[in-house]
């Protein structure tokens, strides 16, 4: 008879940690070319204005002493002479942003910059805004001194902005227009101060004239605590009046009275009796004593009198 020979348990041990060794150096080698084919591109194969952004952002960041994306909550890029900016969506922190007097002509570098509440563009050459409306946070925005020309556009874009309070647009083409100021404050009824000035009472009420026809109906109905009609269509019949029935026993030039009198006066004193009465009482001042008189006079004096005049 033959006996089986069992295994040696060493030998199986050392095969399966050669065998996990193998499997773990495989995964190694795929990681590391994931890794590669993710690496960044270097800086020499990015155009000359970005590397120039580049390199003013990582000396500010050096200024500041930031050593972490998470701690950056403000940057001060103006007067760098930029065209262009990186992407700054990695300060997700990020506060206070100053891009003035630099030659920026469009915003696509603000992209997940949530926290953004002050940003500072005047002085550029900006006339596209797109991207902005992906700022929530956003309280203040200086963009005057820009190249914007498109007003609807301008807008549309600032429409996505429900905290936004001070906006500057002066000295931008779109000015121009003939009611830019109040077709902003209608559009944009959030903010306060535009171009520097405080937003009136009486320019909202202006503004909802101009542009909101059908609310300005209902303003104008309101009267009494009550609502009317006060609405206009053209088209809708004329509405007319009912008449005022006249009562039966009424008789036309029979109510004068055709009383005959001898005497004139005697007629003029029975009209003026028909007539509604006025009285008008004041306070007969030679009644009232001066004050030396109230030292020097020992005797007591009667109280003053009042005047009453009754006209017919």
């Amino acid at each position: 008879m033959f006996k089986l020979k069992h295994p040696d348990p060493d030998a199986e041990a050392s095969s399966n940690r050669l065998f996990l060794s193998l499997k773990f150096s495989l995964l190694f080698i795929e990681s590391q070319n994931t890794l590669m084919e993710m690496k960044p591109e270097p800086m020499n194969s990015l155009s000359p204005k970005i590397q120039l952004c580049d390199k003013v952002v990582e000396d500010e960041l050096k200024i500041c002493g930031f050593k972490r994306d998470a701690d950056v909550s403000e940057l001060f890029l103006s007067q760098k002479d930029l065209t262009e900016v990186i992407d700054l969506s990695r300060f997700k922190k990020l506060k206070y942003l100053w891009l003035q007097h630099n030659k920026l002509q469009g915003i696509t570098f603000l992209t997940r910059n949530y926290c953004l509440t002050e940003l500072y563009l005047n002085n550029n050459a900006i006339f596209d805004l797109e991207g902005l409306h992906s700022l929530p946070s956003l309280y203040l925005l200086l963009l005057h001194h820009n190249e914007l020309t498109n007003i609807d556009a301008t807008v549309k874009e600032l429409k996505g902005m429900p905290n936004l309070k001070i906006l500057t647009l002066h000295q931008n083409p779109l000015c121009q227009y003939n009611l830019y100021r109040l077709y902003i404050i209608y559009h944009l009824p959030e903010v306060q101060f535009l171009d520097r000035k405080q937003v009136t009472a009486e320019e909202r009420r202006t503004m909802i004239t101009i542009f909101n026809h059908e609310r300005t109906h209902v303003v104008q109905s309101i009267a009494f605590r009550g609502r009317v009609d006060a609405s206009w269509n053209p088209r809708a019949p004329f509405k007319q009046k009912p008449a005022q029935r006249v009562p039966p026993d009424f008789a036309f030039a029979n109510n004068v009275d055709k009383t005959v009198f001898n005497d004139p006066e005697d007629a003029v004193f029975v009209r003026s009796m028909k007539r509604s009465a006025m009285a008008i009482t004041s306070l007969n001042w030679d009644t009232v004593p001066t004050r030396e008189e109230k030292y020097l006079d020992e005797k007591g004096r009667e109280p003053a009198q009042m005047l009453t005049v009754t006209l017919r």
